[in-house]
């Protein structure tokens, strides 16, 4: 799927393998491609390609736009791309200071509840020349946190070369870290069905055995319930 550029400005190019990542539905504009699917037959999500306007205005109307799409594509978020902003001052270097902007993208990560992957190998990913007189981290990938409790990302900023923007990767950590660990999310607590699914489950759980080991195998269950 594409979005054609404007000159020699935007564009935007979705490519993927069938039996990694199945589409159920997807929409598209001048500055987002949206894929909603399954990745690996289990994790339900919505892959966002983005390339955000230069002008403030319109990045801001762009972060009301994609809040508004996940009411229509409620999965677990994941928005990669050229975001033309940044979210502190030590992710740029030269750089005019935009305080606006800034607040604007910061407010857009915490109201989407979405996590940045910090990258490894360089600290920027844009410079205006070879020279290197102005730098910024405008990419990135921002992921939900049920993105990470299925895969242990390492994003990687790769070398550039014609483009003035360098590659960026996320890549597997393949290390053994043990199992998974359990994360719990605090929203669940306010949905309104929360507490009676805890109860029925945690009453519905039959377990002999010492006092230690019944809470063991009923917070297992719970786990499972929760998931």
């Amino acid at each position: 799927m594409n979005v054609d550029a404007d000159r020699s400005a935007g564009g935007l190019l979705c490519v993927w393998k069938l039996d990694i990542f199945c589409l159920d539905d997807c929409c598209s504009n001048r500055s987002f491609i949206i894929l909603s699917g399954t990745l690996f037959n289990s994790l339900e999500c919505v892959i966002v390609n983005v390339y955000v306007p230069n002008d403030v205005s319109a990045r801001r109307s762009l972060w009301v736009s994609l809040i508004n799409l996940k009411v229509v594509f409620p999965k677990q978020w994941c928005i990669e791309g050229d975001f033309k902003e940044i979210k502190s001052i030590d992710e740029g270097k030269g750089c005019v200071r935009r305080d606006r902007g800034m607040r604007d993208f910061c407010n857009f990560i915490s109201s989407h509840e979405l996590i940045d992957l910090p990258m490894l190998g360089r600290k920027f990913t844009w410079s205006n020349s070879l020279e290197g007189e102005r730098w910024s981290n405008l990419d990135r990938f921002l992921v939900g946190p049920e993105w990470l409790v299925w895969f242990r990302y390492k994003l990687w900023g790769l070398p550039r070369s014609i483009s003035d923007h360098c590659p960026i990767i996320p890549m597997k950590d393949a290390r053994n870290r043990g199992p998974k660990p359990f994360r719990f999310i605090n929203t669940w607590a306010s949905h309104p069905t929360f507490l009676n699914e805890v109860k029925k489950m945690w009453e519905g759980t039959q377990v002999e055995g010492w006092a230690g080991y019944k809470l063991k195998i009923k917070l297992k269950a719970l786990k499972q319930s929760l998931k």
